[in-house]
């Protein structure tokens, strides 16, 4: 069953399938040859605030927040196991409609999309408040509970993972949901609102609205039935958002962009650390928000490492998303390309040497840029200081722990950072130095639902993973019992 027979591109709303309400429908097109694939429904504001009061109407009637924590934790177990049986057509989806490599699609997308929903399946299981110490006659403890309707706004680069990192711990923490995917990737979104239904998740708990961001992504930012916002995507966007939920007091986790430094000191393993920079930068053709496009580098190994990167860099396979042995698929659309291919032009402006890469690969009409390595480039450079969002790389060298430090955090965003060194105390020393929510020693992008991750400065606020992320969709209430 595919995602275009549960759904047929419609909108998900209150458990059954429905076209819009004005019967607008957008194009979902294949960004490995530029072509059109399919329509979705196009939601306007009527249709969110449909969604919106099927959500209300399930929450206030108890059909999900009314089951215990075990009961709702064995059903998120079994929407896992029903990602698992449907690894193949989730991956080839994803694959379709983002541009990812289809071994990438299986070995992170759907594994990670299923991790998610099983960890917070076991953590609904034992969610639980607290008995506190008081000198008042009383009995004191604190409950946690659901804070009602969630809306999830997601974007194109992970739609499947970021979905699951809100979906899951929202739903095991008892709330309902309204999940509004990026107009440009939105296939998983509508094939797992089935599987969800499959799965027992009573219907209006979950509901599915695709269309364009400033038309149903703002009325779901502005519903005052909306409880939670829970948004990944630019920090631009973020602020706006943020914003809107100032206006209603609505409780808000902002995943936003990043501008990830990378460094490398001299007593660094070089080859693993090659191989974790070439990872930070081309992952997801660098549509990233935790990818490493800046790579900082001790200046005794700064010359020998940009070499080895020049002879690396070329030979990452770029190409067709669906052939097993692809690295690097195209970007996911036309607009995304274009963004890089000014940032490049404006590095060619700044002073920029190109150490490879730096054009457009002209393949079947997709939307392919190859992996681009820029050095020269001063720190104040807009090319270093800005996200560009595509698989370019910016390297600079520094003599200085203090100095590596200073460059890694001279940027807006905070959201990660690597250290590739050999020494321990240097690793944990720099690592509390660093202006971002994970640091990773020595590889990249190790992430696990159990370990939170989020930002500081312009990369946003929250936590997204771990009891944190469950955290962030309950509200804490005290109960004080007088024993007099």
């Amino acid at each position: 069953m595919t995602a275009f027979e549960t759904g047929p591109g419609r909108l998900f709303i209150g458990g059954q399938w429905r076209e819009a309400a004005d019967g607008a429908r957008t194009e979902v097109v294949d960004p490995s040859r530029g072509r059109v694939i399919t329509t979705v429904a196009e939601a306007g504001p009527a249709d969110v605030d449909a969604a919106v009061r099927a959500a209300r109407e399930a929450f206030d009637g108890g059909h999900w927040s009314g089951l215990s924590g075990r009961e709702r934790g064995r059903i998120l177990h079994r929407v896992a196991e029903l990602i698992r049986e449907n690894a193949n057509e989730l991956a080839e989806l994803e694959s379709l409609d983002v541009g990812k490599p289809i071994t990438l699609c299986h070995a992170v997308d759907v594994t990670n999309a299923a991790n998610d929903y099983e960890h917070y399946a076991a953590l609904a299981f034992s969610l639980d408040g607290s008995t506190r110490d008081t000198p008042l006659n009383a009995l004191a403890y604190t409950r946690r509970e659901p804070l009602g309707v969630v809306a999830a706004i997601t974007p194109f680069n992970f739609p499947l993972i970021l979905a699951g990192s809100k979906l899951a711990p929202a739903l095991a923490a008892g709330n309902t949901v309204v999940h509004k995917p990026a107009d440009e990737t939105p296939l998983s979104a509508l094939h797992m609102a089935g599987l969800l239904q499959r799965a027992g998740v009573p219907d209006g708990v979950v509901n599915v609205v695709t269309g364009a961001g400033p038309v149903a992504g703002e009325a779901l930012l502005r519903h005052t039935g909306v409880d939670k916002i829970a948004f990944t995507g630019s920090t631009a966007v973020g602020r706006h958002a943020a914003s809107v939920a100032g206006e209603n007091l609505t409780p808000v986790t902002m995943e936003l962009g990043g501008n990830a430094a990378h460094l490398v000191f001299e007593d660094a393993d070089l080859e693993k650390a090659v191989a974790a920079v070439i990872k930070g930068f081309v992952f997801n053709s660098g549509q990233f928000c935790m990818g490493g496009p800046r790579l900082l580098v001790a200046r005794p190994v700064h010359n020998t490492l940009l070499g080895i990167l020049a002879d690396a860099v070329p030979g990452v396979p770029v190409g067709d998303p669906r052939l097993p042995g692809t690295v690097v698929g195209p970007m996911a659309g036309e607009r995304h390309l274009r963004k890089v291919e000014e940032y490049v032009d404006l590095a060619r402006k700044e002073g920029a040497r190109i150490v490879c890469g730096g054009e457009r690969l002209d393949l079947d009409g997709g939307y392919y840029y190859k992996p681009t390595v820029l050095a020269d480039l001063a720190a104040d450079s807009r090319v270093v200081q800005e996200e560009i969002f595509g698989p370019v790389l910016t390297v600079q060298p520094f003599d200085t722990e203090d100095e590596a430090v200073a460059l890694a955090n001279s940027t807006p965003y905070g959201l990660a950072a690597g250290v590739q060194t050999g020494n321990l105390a240097r690793a944990h020393r720099v690592a509390a130095r660093l202006q971002a929510g994970i640091v990773w020693i020595n590889d990249w992008a190790m992430l696990d639902p159990n370990v939170p991750f989020g930002g500081v400065k312009a990369s946003g606020f929250g936590r997204e993973y771990g009891p944190e992320g469950l955290a962030a969709y309950t509200r804490t209430k005290s109960v004080v019992v007088s024993l007099d």
